[in-house]
């Protein structure tokens, strides 16, 4: 029955839904992930051409702060990533829909709204409120 969840967890509905989320989410963070390492040269590659005195050149506070921002932006990216990739794993091994913290059901519609959950709304309320 297509409904159904069998022991692998999930129905094969659900399955497939999730297994086309999770790779359309890995793709973009790919595609992010490219074009924050092209933006990541450029700056570095800037920043090689123009003096190495962040404190008395007006622009190096600047250019410093960009480069900072860009960094911690490209490594949350690399962090999503990462995030999607054990997702994808625990849908092929069926944990997907089971709460790391409680064993019991994450819900359809939180994973549909956050594909990389690994705990029920349940458990992630009572870790907000700590």
């Amino acid at each position: 029955m297509e409904g159904r969840t069998n022991s692998a967890g999930g129905s094969p509905t659900q399955r497939r839904a999730a297994t086309e989320a999770i790779n359309e989410a890995r793709a973009g963070s790919g595609r992010l992930i490219e074009s924050l390492t092209r933006l990541w040269d450029d700056v570095v590659q800037a920043s090689a051409l123009v003096a190495n005195d962040d404190e008395h050149d007006p622009e190096g506070a600047t250019v410093a702060f960009e480069r900072a921002q860009l960094r911690d932006v490209l490594k949350q990216a690399h962090a999503d990533l990462d995030d999607l990739e054990q997702a994808a794993e625990r849908i092929r091994t069926g944990e997907y829909w089971v709460c790391e913290r409680c064993g019991g059901p994450i819900s359809p519609e939180r994973l549909t709204a956050r594909p990389t959950a690994r705990t029920c709304i349940s458990c992630a309320a009572r870790k907000a409120r700590r």
